[in-house]
């Protein structure tokens, strides 16, 4: 990697963090309608993974689908408006927080079903595999999503077929507002792709150079024909589930533990040990950061509504 690779990880995880941060506040506001579920302390997971694709490869992910994004490409601008419900939004302001997409990008989606988008990303594999196109699907999703038939289904017939697909456990520990222990028959969740003949691997959620370094690795196999591969990403969310959430499963002090391994932290550390950037250089990124997403809120607060013209719009294909 070059420097600029790296400064550009950092500016991408700093930007998800600042966006993130102002849309709680505008949630708080009354700005934002319905659910909003933040990425802060994952940051480091989508990072990593996306930043080790090509753009051939495709991306879907579940409904904490903000900083996903960002990585796959949308700008700050588009993310906001699109909380914001604006015609302006990467949704034209119809998707909101849950629905983000933009196909172009080969980013196709957040999805707000629990697990609801893993067949959907079979699909996108198997359409890769029928036209004898080298791409490989990253399908993320959360730990609660495990239990569920759809996880079950979905990895069995990428298996069976061979599919070219990375399936990826977001395990930030609680689904919803449920430990993993109390909710899944094994806690270290990459044991369930075992039932499958399924090679699979686990790395540290909070570190976003090994994150790259194993999707790098996966990628590139998957890519040579090895079939599906499961990695289990362990990482933290610092705020709730969603934003109603009271979070009286869980001990401010356990939060705070975690929040010691802060990604964007751990990543600066690396960056000045490395003498890849010095503090100066790192802290001016963080600027750039929070001039970008104090520009998108702008950009978003001022875009129109989407018009009542727009409703049925992308409700059918066009032949």
């Amino acid at each position: 990697m070059e420097k600029s690779d790296y400064l550009n990880l950092y500016h991408q995880m700093v930007v998800i963090r600042r966006l993130e941060e102002r849309a709680a506040e505008l949630y708080q506001q009354g700005k934002i309608g319905g659910f909003l579920h933040l990425y802060i302390g994952q940051e480091a997971v989508s990072t990593g993974l996306i930043s080790a694709r090509r753009p051939e490869d495709r991306i879907i992910t579940a409904y904490r689908d903000h900083g996903v994004a960002i990585n796959c490409g949308l700008s700050a601008k588009e993310v906001v408006a699109e909380l914001l419900g604006k015609a302006t939004g990467c949704s034209q302001g119809m998707g909101g927080s849950m629905h983000m997409a933009d196909v172009k990008k080969n980013y196709w989606g957040g999805h707000a079903i629990v697990g609801a988008h893993l067949p959907i990303a079979a699909g996108l594999a198997l359409g890769d595999l029928y036209q004898n196109q080298n791409a490989v699907t990253l399908c993320m999703f959360g730990d609660g999503a495990t239990n569920i038939g759809y996880f079950h289904e979905a990895l069995n017939l990428s298996k069976v077929w061979n599919l070219p697909i990375l399936w990826v456990c977001e395990n930030n520990q609680y689904g919803m507002g449920t430990s993993v222990e109390r909710a899944s028959a094994v806690s270290e969740i990459r044991q369930k792709a075992d039932g499958f003949g399924m090679k699979n691997y686990q790395v540290d959620g909070m570190d976003v150079l090994k994150v790259r370094e194993v999707a790098e690795k996966l990628f590139q196999e998957i890519r040579a024909g090895s079939g599906p591969q499961f990695l289990e990403v362990d990482t933290y969310r610092f705020r709730g589930h969603s934003m109603g959430d009271p979070e009286r499963y869980r001990s401010t002090d356990e939060v705070h533990r975690w929040q010691e391994n802060d990604p964007i932290g751990i990543f600066h550390k690396k960056l000045v040990e490395m003498k890849v950037a010095g503090d100066a250089e790192l802290n001016h990124q963080a600027d750039l950061a929070e001039q970008e997403v104090a520009e998108a809120v702008a950009f978003a607060e001022a875009s129109p509504e989407p018009t009542v013209d727009v409703v049925f719009n992308n409700v059918y294909v066009e032949n």
